[in-house]
């Protein structure tokens, strides 16, 4: 009687928050233009398959989004209306997610912005000085502001398929690339379903009650510099 063959192919996926990569990429590895930024990401994912054991390959990498604002918002510093289609970071965000588009078994999940809630906030440093005395008012910069627009949807497209990739049983192990602790009730599903749950942080830091809910943390990126 022929025995049934055992399936030796370990399966992952990698699920990025974009927003958090594009933010810690931006720190870690500095400025880079849109195609060069997409085949970084796509080298860092394709290291936690090539870097570990032996029958590992690469189911997809799904990335969570939104596409750029064309809204016009107001600056209260310049005291006028911005067209966010018309700036670097708009034209940026665009050719990015177009590369992104391109790249091997690559799965765009794009939310949207909630434009309604859209406005330039002073930095939190800044005020800070402020309230300290340390700062005026008169010496504002429009660097000293950032644009807030809140995401809708991304966490909610992370959760379904994480769901849906451990109750299909479509792969053995899930790579989650994010610092954030919305993930925890699809990543206990999924650990439930017996998927070997993994995190990335890139070193940045996580609550200490998320390592219970996880079955490892595991980065690709550099440890910081050390200077004398």
């Amino acid at each position: 009687m022929n025995e049934r063959p055992v399936n030796l192919v370990h399966k992952t996926a990698i699920l990025v928050d974009g927003a958090f990569y594009r933010k810690r990429a931006y720190n870690l590895f500095g400025d880079k233009d849109p195609a060069t930024r997409a085949q970084e990401l796509a080298t860092y994912c394709h290291r936690h398959i090539i870097e570990e054991k032996e029958g590992t390959s690469l189911y997809r990498v799904f990335y969570y989004d939104c596409p750029p604002s064309k809204i016009q918002v107001y600056h209260p510093l310049l005291k006028k209306q911005i067209n966010l289609a018309k700036t670097d970071a708009y034209k940026w965000s665009e050719d990015f997610l177009n590369e992104l588009k391109h790249q091997r078994k690559f799965a765009l999940r794009l939310g949207r912005l909630a434009e309604e809630q859209a406005c330039y906030l002073i930095r939190s440093e800044v005020f800070r000085h402020i309230l300290a005395g340390k700062r005026d008012i008169t010496s504002l910069v429009e660097e000293d502001f950032y644009l807030s627009i809140p995401q809708k949807g991304v966490d909610m497209r992370i959760g379904i398929d994480i769901s849906s990739l451990a109750f299909k049983h479509q792969v053995d192990q899930i790579v989650l690339i994010s610092g954030d602790s919305d993930f925890v009730p699809a990543a206990k599903q999924a650990r439930r379903e017996g998927i070997d749950f993994i995190l990335d942080p890139m070193r940045s830091p996580i609550k200490d009650d998320l390592y219970e809910h996880i079955d490892g943390i595991r980065t690709k990126a550099p440890k910081p510099s050390t200077t004398s």
